[in-house]
């Protein structure tokens, strides 16, 4: 490893450049996502380029990086692989190879505690840095032993993709109007996860035939894997076509985009079963409907304590009659359990609002860069690791 080591100081130096290139790798869409923030945040520096590609699957391309920014440099794995890169940045546990050697960096996907992401059993210390989006999963990446107390790689950072969710970007009344939705209602979103096990594939089309018979705006956004016709994601249906009929109405939407973000902010209740999407909505204070599907929390892996803080911070059902019951107690009642919400939104999202500079300012520390004036001012400082296990 040392001769790599020394190979790789010396490509370095050889071939330094003033442009720092710094390569994206997402499964999906919505991994994407995670990073888009800070990428549209970085984007005007001329000190450094962003490249996307797609490790595992190259032909889904454009698909995944649509929402990327114009002009956006899209790369194959093969091609990235003999090119220099000064950072690698990915939100899942990806591990593209890159012989020439890179700054390895972790945004992580999501809050909620699936697959063995908050308590990892495979150390985590070959990553450069890890940008940790709250102190709990820092904490428990260190008491699972993934990494160090004192890790040189840690970063308390927190969540870009959820700051437009409490810094004004996005208003109601607006993405309610871009959906061509009636404002004066009530609006409820109904935003599963995927999986063959997740309450859209027990009950969703029963769930949805009920909620637009109500005086209401019903809002369905599917996750990017439930799009997927392959039976691992999607349980091989295709929910667009399946759902085009019963969402047909004048009071009813399907949003598109990998972005959930705009759907949030115009929801007044969300309905969903286990999703870092439920967690994120907390942000907003805002009555959430569980439904509670035991075999999907089977089938995720999902930490114990993520099931309880989504049972808190929720009105909790098993059918989608007891849904409607529960959607309408919410629109009735929507301060209940407002505390609890709010509790466990500041205990799973750092600084909330902030998150994007900050994550800028660390990228910029990896590249070996001053920060460029069209990054904002950090609002609080990049914590760089935990003080206590």
């Amino acid at each position: 490893m040392s001769v790599v080591r020394t190979i790789r100081r010396v490509d370095r130096l050889v071939s330094r450049r003033r442009t720092r290139c710094i390569l994206v790798d997402s499964r999906t869409a919505v991994n994407y996502e995670m990073v888009a923030p800070v990428v549209r945040a970085m984007s005007p520096d001329p000190r450094v380029r962003f490249a996307f590609t797609a490790s595992e699957e190259p032909q889904r391309l454009e698909e995944i990086y649509k929402a990327a920014p114009s002009g956006r440099w899209l790369i194959g794995p093969r091609r990235a692989a003999l090119s220099r890169w000064d950072a690698y940045l990915t939100s899942d546990f990806m591990w593209a190879a890159l012989p020439r050697g890179a700054a390895r960096i972790q945004m992580f996907h999501g809050v909620a505690g699936k697959y063995g992401f908050d308590a990892p059993h495979d150390t985590m210390r070959q990553w450069d840095r890890l940008f940790f989006v709250n102190e709990r999963r820092l904490r428990n990446f260190v008491t699972a032993g993934a990494i160090d107390a004192d890790s040189p790689a840690a970063r308390l950072i927190g969540m870009p993709k959820v700051d437009c969710l409490v810094d004004g970007t996005l208003r109601r009344n607006d993405v309610l109007g871009h959906f061509r939705l009636d404002p004066a209602r009530p609006t409820v979103l109904y935003a599963p996860t995927w999986s063959p096990e997740s309450s859209l594939n027990r009950l969703g089309e029963r769930l949805l035939e009920r909620l637009v018979q109500l005086p209401i705006n019903v809002v369905v956004k599917l996750h990017d894997r439930s799009r997927d016709l392959r039976p691992q994601y999607s349980g091989g249906i295709d929910w667009v076509a399946r759902l085009s009929a019963v969402l047909s109405r004048p009071n009813a939407h399907l949003a598109g985009g990998a972005n959930i973000a705009p759907c949030l902010v115009a929801a007044d209740v969300l309905i969903t079963d286990h999703s870092s999407a439920g967690f994120e909505y907390l942000l907003l204070d805002r009555p959430v409907v569980r439904i509670e599907v035991p075999e999907l929390i089977r089938q995720a892996n999902v930490h114990p304590d993520y099931v309880q803080l989504m049972a808190d911070a929720s009105l909790n059902v098993t059918t989608d009659a007891d849904a409607v019951r529960a959607v309408e107690r919410a629109i009735a009642e929507p301060a209940e359990r407002s505390a609890v919400r709010r509790r466990i939104a500041a205990d799973l999202f750092y600084e909330a609002g902030t998150a994007t500079p900050r994550c800028a300012a660390a990228l910029y520390e990896v590249i070996e860069l001053t920060p460029h004036p069209s990054v904002a001012p950090i609002a609080h400082e990049v914590k760089p690791c935990l003080q206590s296990a």
